[in-house]
């Protein structure tokens, strides 16, 4: 079965107009400059002139749209609504309901999502928020996770088997690189073993009986034999120092934490400054990388002068996506410290690189790995460092070769395109009254202020558009010519799928 992808969006500096990928995706970038975080001003209206050319051009019958602060999907979704066309919404992160700006986003998500005919969610978590907020029936919302491509995030090839890993010695001072030198995925039926595993952690750390308890435990720890091999790993990226082996005494080998994420509030940053120094702390053979850019880096460099730890603590700045794989080769640890998370896509290319994961339990990060791939702990720094400290005693025994392998096993693009492929044959097959007065008694049951404000939104939209359809006629609007490297056999299957 053969289907047509068209992507729209908005221009970002010079890329702009119509462009193919180097996979023959076609991708429309709208001269709509953004005004605040890659959000175009709102308009809505203003899209429907160039949505409806694009979907007549592109002989489109269903819109995808994503994301609930995205100004560009939410008025897709109007317009195609109002084109008579089939909306499929995804919505990727959590929202609160008690401030300004939840209750506002709620609201117009609740309005907007009234008249679609799916919604996805990336996590369990994401749709028990996504139902309560835009008072949505549960039978119309799917739950998909996110993937990562497993080819782009193999271990280093000296990880074949433990105690055999690789990581960036530039990252570990010179004194501690010669010391070096001499199952399935969570669900949400675990609730139980996390909220156990979470409240282990809420009482204060003592740091000092941990190093005592790990001297003697370090000793009398032995690496689990990894059954699987590895397949060949990527080329590291250029510049990457020599290997490190992997850690097998975590008290006196050099180990590295690593924490990718950008460098704001939500991310847990507030936090991630607290655990850094007690970890270094009790911990001299431990040092952090830390990469990406934001308003809280200041806090980091702060943290860092106060406790001198300019040896043991960098700062990368941003990491491009293309070497996200060679970034995190370079330790062994993953750490997450954010305080909201629908999914979290950061831990499972962690995981699928070989690294174990550190995380907060919040949102849908509980869902993501199974519990021998990731040590959950409660957002606070006592709970962060207690979760840090279990993963230093697991770290002898990973084996990041056949972890590697389990997360290619659970996620996978082909699983992610067959499930969203069954949601637009629901979407494709509704049978759902979608006359106007129906929209509008939709819109309306949402609120007398808010549902009467779409639902006129609604009725100018439909004048407007049947405006455009006398202006110009669909007869006149040339129909785009598929991707040339597609036979004529294929084209056609492709216009019968859409």
């Amino acid at each position: 079965r053969i289907l047509m992808v068209v992507v729209v969006t908005h221009a970002y500096g010079d890329c702009g107009g119509v462009r193919y990928l180097s996979n023959g995706l076609k991708v429309y970038y709208l001269y709509r400059k953004p005004f605040y975080l890659q959000t175009t001003f709102p308009t809505l209206l203003g899209t429907l002139p160039i949505l409806r050319v694009i979907c007549i051009r592109e002989r489109i019958n269903v819109v995808h749209a994503h994301q609930a602060f995205s100004t560009m999907a939410l008025e897709a979704c109007l317009n195609a609504r109002t084109m008579g066309l089939k909306v499929v919404f995804t919505d990727h992160s959590l929202f609160g309901f008690a401030d300004a700006s939840s209750i506002i986003m709620n609201k117009v998500l609740k309005c907007v999502l009234a008249d679609v005919h799916h919604v996805i969610c990336v996590s369990h978590t994401s749709k028990e928020n996504t139902v309560l907020r835009a008072c949505l029936p549960p039978r119309r919302v799917f739950v998909i996770p996110n993937a990562i491509t497993p080819d782009n995030f193999k271990p280093h090839e000296a990880t074949a088997t433990p105690n055999g890993g690789a990581l960036d010695a530039a990252a570990v001072p010179p004194d501690q690189q010669r010391q070096a030198a001499a199952d399935t995925p969570s669900t949400r039926g675990e609730t139980r073993r996390r909220e156990k595993a979470c409240g282990n952690s809420t009482s204060p750390v003592n740091l000092e009986k941990f190093a005592s308890t790990q001297e003697q435990q370090g000793q009398s720890a032995a690496a689990a034999t990894c059954a699987a091999s590895a397949q060949p790993a990527n080329a590291s990226p250029p510049g990457q120092a020599a290997p490190l082996p992997w850690p097998r005494d975590v008290q006196r080998d050099p180990i590295v934490i690593v924490a990718m994420c950008r460098l704001v509030y939500r991310k847990g940053l507030d936090l991630l400054a607290l655990v850094v120094p007690h970890v270094c702390a009790a911990h001299p053979n431990v040092n952090f990388i830390i990469g990406g850019e934001g308003p809280k880096r200041p806090l980091l460099e702060a943290m860092i002068a106060a406790h001198g730890l300019q040896e043991r603590v960098k700062l990368e700045g941003a990491v491009e996506p293309e070497h996200v794989r060679g970034f995190l080769l370079r330790g062994h640890i993953f750490l997450n410290a954010s305080l909201t998370e629908a999914f979290c896509i950061a831990i499972v290319e962690a995981a699928s690189v070989g690294l174990l994961v550190v995380s907060t339990a919040v949102g849908g990060v509980p869902e993501v790995l199974p519990s021998d791939m990731i040590e959950l702990a409660e957002p606070s720094a006592g709970g962060l460092i207690a979760a840090v400290q279990r993963a230093l005693h697991r770290l002898p025994s990973a084996c990041p070769a056949a972890q590697h392998e389990r997360v290619r096993s659970m996620y996978s693009w082909r699983d992610v395109a067959c499930r969203t492929l069954a949601v637009y044959d629901a979407a494709a097959g509704s049978d759902r009254d979608d006359s106007m007065l129906a929209r509008l008694a939709r819109y309306w049951a949402c609120g007398a202020w808010a549902g009467g404000f779409f639902a006129v939104v609604a009725v100018v939209g439909f004048w407007y558009w049947r405006l455009l359809e006398w202006l110009r006629p669909a007869d006149d609007i040339e129909l785009a010519v598929d991707w040339p490297s597609l036979d004529s056999e294929l084209k056609q299957q492709g216009r019968e799928a859409r």
